[in-house]
């Protein structure tokens, strides 16, 4: 009776992330809202919200980027050359990143923009030749779209 399932569990959604996925992943978008409505609520700092912003922007790009470190080491269904390609795309969100440090407000906030669409073009490009989760390209859409849009306003009106 105890190798029986439950019957009362419902049955995990494969269009749902695990539920520790979805805290994490949207509960990273927290310093991207706050510092976004600090710029928006305190313009006497919103220089200091504007570049915490950015830098954090630029982690989680980096961040990002490493995700296809991970998936190249672990898809089977990847052949050698596509391994690289993989392997490669991973280090130029980072690039991106750190470029971006260095730029300007608007001209860094652009450039984080920009890796992250180009990040999750490289992520529907993956998806159309592996098995990614059901639930991975709409999740990274969500996240990503929510960072843009904080980056765009703190980029561009933080410090003004």
């Amino acid at each position: 009776m105890d190798s029986l399932p439950q019957l009362s569990q419902p049955l995990p959604d494969a269009n749902a992330p695990p539920p520790a996925v979805a805290w994490l992943g949207y509960g990273g978008l927290l310093p991207f809202v706050l510092l976004t409505l600090g710029v928006l609520l305190d313009p006497v700092h919103g220089p200091l919200w504007r570049d915490s912003q950015l830098a954090y922007g630029a982690i989680i790009l980096s961040f990002v980027g490493a995700l296809h470190w991970a998936f190249a080491m672990t898809l089977p269904e990847l052949d050698t050359d596509q391994r690289v390609v993989r392997f490669i795309w991973s280090v130029v969100p980072a690039l991106l990143a750190w470029t971006a440090l260095l730029l300007p407000p608007m001209l860094a906030a652009t450039l984080l923009i920009a890796g992250f669409v180009v990040h999750y073009l490289q992520d529907r490009r993956l998806d159309n030749i592996s098995n990614l989760a059901n639930w991975y390209l709409p999740m990274r859409l969500r996240l990503s779209s929510v960072a843009c849009i904080c980056l765009a306003v703190s980029g561009y009106l933080g410090g003004h």
